[in-house]
């Protein structure tokens, strides 16, 4: 599925971040950045170390924020590593911190000069996130920012990891574009 924000073409695909074509690809990190489980060990894995030794010098990364390595072996130049909120009751920060981890990653990929970058469907996983609740702040953030901002981004992927999650996204998408 594909909209368009301003210039910018947003899709939804189910499959493997790391096996992504783009200039950069999104890390659900923790903070620490030095690895973890899910789409973080992922890609780590794929990457290789080159990825873990930027990640060292970078001395961690805050919840909300976002900060770019090498892409070591993958296929796309970089990785932008963000840390999304641990999900409590959707009461208690979370949905600002979701946006604040698109916002920054796509602030960054823009101060890179980068057109291509995909996402992964942050803090669904291990950190507990509805997958409606996050798709809907993920591509409403997106959404918000090609609008506002002067980017040069033309391509925002996501790429979702099974049905259920795309489904999600699907329909807030659907959602989001028609309101």
């Amino acid at each position: 599925m594909k909209r368009t924000a301003n210039q910018a073409t947003v899709e939804l695909l189910q499959g493997d971040i790391t096996q992504q074509e783009t200039d950069a690809i999104v890390n659900a990190a923790n903070n620490s950045l030095l690895g973890g489980g899910g789409v973080d060990g992922a890609i780590h894995r794929a990457g290789g170390p080159a990825i873990l030794e930027e990640c060292r010098r970078l001395h961690g990364c805050a919840t909300g924020d976002a900060k770019i390595t090498t892409g070591g072996n993958l296929k796309a130049r970089y990785v932008i590593h963000t840390v999304g909120p641990v999900y409590r009751d959707g009461r208690s920060g979370e949905p600002d911190a979701l946006a604040s981890c698109h916002w920054r990653s796509l602030e960054i990929a823009d101060e890179r000069g980068l057109e291509t970058i995909a996402f992964p469907s942050i803090s669904t996983g291990v950190y507990g996130y509805p997958f409606h609740e996050a798709a809907g702040v993920a591509l409403m953030t997106v959404k918000r920012y090609m609008e506002d901002c002067n980017s040069g981004i033309r391509l925002v992927r996501f790429v979702l990891f099974n049905q259920p999650v795309y489904d999600a996204f699907e329909n807030a998408m659907i959602q989001i574009w028609e309101s």
